[in-house]
């Protein structure tokens, strides 16, 4: 019996995930390109705080579905780029890793 409430909840969560998996595929996207501009020194102000937005916004989705290591690395950007401070060429290439990993999981969830 139990067991059955299981399949239907698993089966719900694939449901929502194919659905919203559009929206999480634009969110990585978003954060690869703020990663790239900061690399370039290009990142503007306002891309900066769309980037800390997203990566709050991932990081609540990705727990909900049980990607706990996703969470904690959407959280990581999200106060990375939540900040003022001028980041160095160390930050950059760690913000763009997160977001292949971050990519990596939403591809794998499929």
């Amino acid at each position: 019996m139990e067991s059955a409430g299981q399949d239907t909840l698993a089966e719900a969560m694939d449901r929502l995930w194919v659905r919203f998996l559009p929206q999480l595929e634009e969110r990585v996207a978003a954060l690869e390109s703020a990663a790239t501009a900061l690399a370039q020194g290009t990142l503007v102000p306002a891309q900066r705080e769309q980037a800390s937005e997203v990566a709050h916004k991932l990081a609540g989705v990705l727990g909900t579905f049980g990607l706990d290591e996703g969470t904690s690395l959407a959280r990581e950007t999200e106060l990375a780029y939540s900040g003022d401070h001028h980041a160095d060429s160390a930050a950059a290439a760690r913000l763009s890793q997160i977001a292949s990993q971050l990519r990596a999981m939403v591809a794998g969830r499929k």
